[in-house]
């Protein structure tokens, strides 16, 4: 089940709509797809915008469960019981539904993409000398979804992180 409703994030030119990438709020109440053009509309978007901003304020790099941890989703004690093989997957620790966690990642994707942010794979590793094995994200562990999850967003500029200007159009 947690498969399809996580794998959300391809690329930002990717606006088909997937299992899990709905919000609420289009006429009558049907779905609104999670897209390029509805992404800042979402009202998970200003948490997630603070969320990485302070992250960015204190480093390099935004990394998925950093962004959980900042929105509070993920408890700092329960990510330490995944990291060191207590929690057999990590989505069994996060406190939200895969909906609603689908939506979140792929927000943040289009949010790392408009800050020119690059994105990169990351691995989470479990063990010490010797036998190590990957830490599993999803109960499934299906590749694609883990990938989406162990993804990092890197500021490739040198010094502190500053926001690209954005230049909206203006209507005449």
């Amino acid at each position: 089940m947690a498969t399809n409703s996580a794998a959300v994030f391809a690329s930002p030119a990717d606006e088909h709509p997937r299992n899990g990438d709905l919000v609420m709020g289009g006429a009558r109440g049907r779905p609104v797809p999670v897209s390029v053009a509805t992404y800042r509309d979402d009202p998970l978007y200003p948490r997630i915008q603070r969320a990485v901003a302070a992250i960015l304020n204190n480093g390099k790099i935004v990394a998925t469960v950093d962004v959980l941890v900042g929105l509070g989703l993920l408890a700092p004690e329960k990510l330490d019981d995944w990291r060191h093989g207590r929690v057999p997957y990590l989505e069994q620790s996060i406190d939200c539904n895969l909906t609603r966690l689908s939506r979140l990642l792929r927000i943040l994707g289009f949010h790392a993409h408009d800050l020119n942010l690059i994105p990169s794979a990351g691995m989470y590793l479990f063990g010490g000398k010797g036998f190590r094995r990957r830490l599993q994200f999803t109960k499934s562990g299906d590749a694609r979804v883990e990938e989406i999850y162990a993804r990092h967003f890197v500021w490739p500029g040198k010094g502190p992180f500053h926001p690209p200007v954005r230049y909206e159009k203006i209507a005449e």
